[in-house]
């Protein structure tokens, strides 16, 4: 290893070290991080998710206000007081009247007013279910792609010993007048291409793992250590028929959607009520000084008589709005649809070259590796070839991992797909 590649792993080192040592309080809970460790953390501190919900909560305030009738008015007037006197007893008219008036909305406008806000309070929740469901998607994208860098840079150490076994080999075969200085040559220069693919994986999971800490709502900088140890059997998923229906049950943003829908309907039910007048109605009491009190009674309600230019066009203007989410919904469903069915493509695809890997390819490079090792230590083998099916090898082990790994991100999506918070069927983590 150079002295500059030394160091600056060294610095590498150093500066995770360090960062523990600041955060060892937190450290202790996210030592051996689980999926579901990860996933339970988020959702009790990431701050977005937070934020929905607490807008949740404010929106669910406003069905009871909308379907509450308007405040009385109270009135206090002074009534015909004689300009040249303002003596109350002058006149017989003067009086002093208290007063309250009353609006009452047209019957059902405050009912529909009131599912109106209900409605928006209900879509609101499900923009937060919504987000818990994309949030555990991402959570569980992220700590998949952690594990495969974990995965990748313990292949990448393994893979130092055997390059070194293999340096001592060409140098005992050199010294012995049997091997070629350039096969020592080769394998230093593999050697440093191992030490800048470590340093690439180092920034990658740095990169990933800050990600995965803004998920979970704490210093980007936090060193974590997830779960080295999965169940490496993958689940078999169906048809994207058998999902669908679930899908449209379960997914919180289309209950959204028919949600929004239902308050469209609701806006076109209480446009057609503003053909009809609101009232209001009073009372008020006249003190006069040395005479009669009198009473008062009034009732008045406004006229909507330019429907032409209010009420007709608002009436259209609502019903299109409703076309307009009726329209939404069935290319949600679309969309849902198309989710499922490349989750299932991409996941299947993924599952098949994991296990091709495993069960195939793998155990035939191994073979390979370990014939052409003994067959270059009795000098029928190139060294050349022999570097290279190392290499093969190490490169079929990285991929077996990062197909692990793609396969349970798109697991995850599929669940994500289906509207599976929790991942209930399919999650084996």
């Amino acid at each position: 290893m150079s002295n500059s590649t030394s160091i600056v792993l060294r610095l590498f080192f150093c500066l995770n070290l360090s960062i523990s040592v600041a955060f060892a309080t937190e450290n202790i809970e996210l030592n051996n991080l689980s999926v579901k460790q990860a996933i339970s953390y988020a959702l009790d501190k990431n701050p977005n998710l937070a934020s929905i919900n607490a807008r949740f909560l404010a929106m669910s305030e406003i069905p009871v206000q909308a379907g509450a009738f308007p405040e009385p008015k109270l009135k206090f007037n002074f009534a015909n007081i004689p300009l040249d006197s303002f003596a109350l007893d002058q006149t017989p008219m003067t009086q002093i009247q208290f007063g309250i008036t009353q609006t009452l909305p047209y019957p059902g406008k405050l009912a529909l007013k009131s599912q109106l806000a209900k409605n928006f309070a209900k879509a609101s929740g499900a923009d937060w279910q919504d987000a818990k469901r994309k949030l555990i998607q991402q959570i569980r994208h992220q700590w998949w792609q952690l594990f495969y860098l974990d995965r990748a840079l313990e292949i990448v150490a393994r893979n130092q010993g055997v390059l070194q076994q293999f340096i001592e080999v060409a140098e005992t075969k050199y010294s012995v007048g049997q091997g070629l200085q350039q096969d020592i040559l080769l394998a230093q220069v593999e050697e440093y291409q191992r030490q800048d693919k470590e340093l690439q994986l180092l920034s990658m999971r740095h990169t990933t793992q800050a990600r995965l800490n803004l998920l979970m709502g704490i210093n980007k900088r936090q060193n974590i250590l997830i779960s080295s140890t999965v169940d490496e059997q993958l689940p078999t998923v169906d048809e994207m028929s058998d999902y669908l229906p679930e899908a449209k049950q379960s997914r919180p943003d289309m209950m959204r959607a028919k949600l929004l829908s239902d308050a469209a309907e609701t806006r076109f039910e209480l446009a057609k009520k503003d053909y009809y007048p609101d009232f209001q109605v009073g009372a008020s009491y006249g003190w006069r000084k040395d005479q009669t009190d009198l009473a008062s009674l009034q009732f008045s309600m406004n006229v909507p008589w330019d429907t032409t230019h209010r009420q007709n066009p608002a009436k259209d203007q609502r019903n299109q709005e409703w076309m307009q989410q009726k329209y939404a919904l069935l290319e949600l469903e679309n969309r849902i649809a198309e989710e499922i069915e490349s989750a299932i493509v991409n996941y299947s695809r993924a599952t098949n070259q994991m296990r091709l890997f495993k069960d195939a390819i793998i155990p035939q490079a191994e073979q390979t590796v370990e014939a052409m090792l003994a067959g270059y230590q009795v000098n029928k083998v190139d060294f050349l070839n022999l570097l290279r099916a190392q290499i093969t090898l190490f490169n079929y082990d990285t991929q077996y991992w990062q197909a692990l790994s793609t396969a349970n991100q798109f697991l995850a999506a599929l669940d994500a797909a289906i509207g599976r918070q929790n991942g209930q069927e399919f999650s084996h983590e």
